[in-house]
């Protein structure tokens, strides 16, 4: 291995020091030097890999993109590929190559050599490169995955339903131990979950099935369903975890698990749903990297961006976030409070429920159960001198002037709305019944929102919408010419959708004189939105098209989402 640290060093890789304590971590940890050198991020893996490779003359390869035929993925079992962190990569004149990741392991070249009965290639990978090409042509995770779980389940007839005894005992033991696959099955559908980057996870029963379903990137896909016969022992794993009561199965249930998986520390919210078939249950994954975003990440045009940050840069004020469930109004709220969270200003939240917890920042949660609402905590709060209020949601009367006396006594008060647009805010307000002179006074902007989809960076590569499309989309020849249209082919790397992650598009109505004026003579949506385009707000539709042009998403998507004016 002093090999390897020389021509690193002969590379420009590392330096002579780097090396030394890369030998004595190496040493200390009982590590191989290359991954001593990769953790204390000396060098990429593929660096290293490729030196290696040149070391021991075998060919280095890049597994990302690459497909692997079916046919040869067969050739190599799931257990031994797994277990010798092995993948065959391609097939020619009765010899398989085979990627691996160390190549001094003669060891496992001759025990592939006999398990596989036929001569046997090596070429060379990074482990980490090597394991997602196992879960990606294999299954999704170490070990086993969900869907070869429930194979499992379907191929054997162990009964699993839970006796009316069982249920009313409520106790963890019996189910615990009856169903320890079933203990394993639900860590491995978070697991799944979690490496499948999805929001939720829906556990649905029907009459002869139950459907698993993960929402990726605001868009449900299936996974394969569990028998029918699983249901009772799958619910009362997660309503164990989730702290409720087991026996219970007429009434909704909501609760919280706190769960470590793909090596993440998650919050999960569980809801619980009777239907006629058995109970809905869904599991909502609070991931905190979600919530680090900041005012910039959101995806506001640099126009709106500035108009933005001014406004919450006011001493007081309402500013209203709306927009449907699942459309980011929580991230950009807590975005806005990340930017303002300071040792100078005091913020309080009150929300139904907590979701994230913030640092720094006095969050409380409603309890219907003890009379603490929303407008009891606005009450409280106001007593504790805070500098800026964060309302869940106006969702009546009374918490709608709670907030609204809250910003004309000196405060900067956010809350969300559910409203399809800006302009409809104001209407939406005045109909709950608080009076027209008073929504002009108070609020000072209205931001509107939807989530789009991203193109895969990735596999993304030129498209050129027909002419039919631009026509119906309101593209004009001009704009297209200047325009990089965008489509994803599909990968690993966005589970072959073409789309990884998702963007706002936004609707910013600023509260001038003149949207003021119309707003305190009770004017309609449709009057204060001409009169708002009027004076230069960009509408959801107009912003997602802009990052159409940009090559960001794609027509098909700011479609699903907005209407065209």
């Amino acid at each position: 291995m002093a090999k390897l640290g020389n021509q690193l060093i002969k590379k420009g890789i590392l330096g002579p020091e780097q090396l030394q304590e890369a030998e004595t971590v190496a040493r200390s940890r009982k590590l191989k030097l290359q991954d001593a050198i990769v953790q204390l991020g000396y060098a990429s893996g593929e660096q290293v890999m490729r030196v290696l490779a040149a070391m021991h003359k075998y060919e280095y390869y890049d597994l990302n993109n690459v497909p692997i035929p079916p046919a040869v993925v067969e050739l190599v079992p799931e257990s031994v590929a797994r277990e010798n962190a092995v993948i065959p990569f391609s097939e020619e004149d009765g010899k398989l190559k085979v990627l691996v990741s160390d190549p001094e392991d003669f060891e496992t070249f001759d025990k592939l050599q006999f398990i596989l009965n036929r001569k046997v290639e090596i070429g060379l990978s990074t482990r980490e490169s090597i394991i997602e090409a196992i879960n990606r042509n294999y299954g999704q995770i170490d070990g086993e995955s969900a869907d070869s779980m429930l194979q499992e389940f379907t191929d054997t007839a162990i009964d699993f339903t839970e006796t009316e005894d069982d249920a009313e005992a409520g106790d963890d033991d019996v189910v615990d131990e009856t169903s320890a696959p079933i203990v394993r099955l639900v860590q491995l559908m978070i697991t799944e979950a979690v490496q499948l980057r999805a929001s939720d996870i829906h556990v649905e029963p029907f009459e002869d099935r139950v459907r698993i379903r993960y929402r990726i990137d605001g868009v449900l896909v299936e996974r394969d369903s569990p028998p029918r016969r699983l249901l009772a022992a799958l619910l009362s794993r997660i309503k164990i975890l989730a702290k409720m009561d087991i026996a219970e199965r007429r009434r909704t249930q909501d609760g919280r698990i706190k769960i470590t998986a793909g090596g993440k520390e998650l919050d999960l919210r569980v809801s619980m749903l009777p239907t006629s078939h058995g109970q809905s249950c869904v599991m909502r994954l609070l991931d905190k990297d979600n919530i680090k975003v900041g005012v910039r990440q959101l995806g506001l045009s640099e126009g709106d961006f500035r108009k933005f940050r001014n406004l919450i840069r006011r001493p007081n004020g309402i500013l209203l976030v709306t927009g449907p469930t699942g459309s980011g109004k929580t991230t950009t709220l807590y975005a806005a409070l990340n930017e303002l969270n300071r040792p100078d200003r005091k913020i309080i939240t009150a929300e139904d429920p907590v979701e994230y917890y913030l640092p720094g920042i006095n969050q409380v949660e409603v309890r219907h159960s003890i009379g603490l609402d929303f407008s009891l905590i606005i009450r409280a709060m106001l007593r504790q001198a805070p500098n800026v209020i964060l309302v869940g949601e106006m969702r009546d009367h009374e918490t709608a002037s709670m907030g609204i006396q809250a910003s004309l006594t000196g405060h900067l008060v956010f809350s969300t709305l559910h409203t399809n647009d800006a302009p409809g805010a104001v209407t939406r307000m005045v109909d709950m019944g608080v009076p027209a002179y008073l929504v002009a006074g108070s609020v000072i902007g209205i931001l509107a929102q939807r989530l789009v989809r991203v193109v895969c960076t990735k596999c993304k590569q030129p498209h050129t919408p027909s002419d039919g499309q631009l026509e119906a989309a309101g593209i004009s020849p001009e704009m297209a010419a200047g325009a990089s249209f965008m489509k994803g082919a599909g990968c690993s790397h966005c589970g072959k959708s073409g789309y990884r992650g998702r963007l706002g598009i936004f609707e910013l109505m600023p509260m001038t004189s003149k949207v003021r004026e119309l707003s305190f003579a009770g004017a309609s949506t449709v009057e204060i939105r001409k009169a708002a385009i009027s004076i230069g707000m960009t509408t959801l539709y107009e912003d997602g098209i802009l990052k159409v042009t940009q090559g960001i998403t794609t027509l098909e998507e700011v479609f699903r989402v907005s209407k065209k004016d």
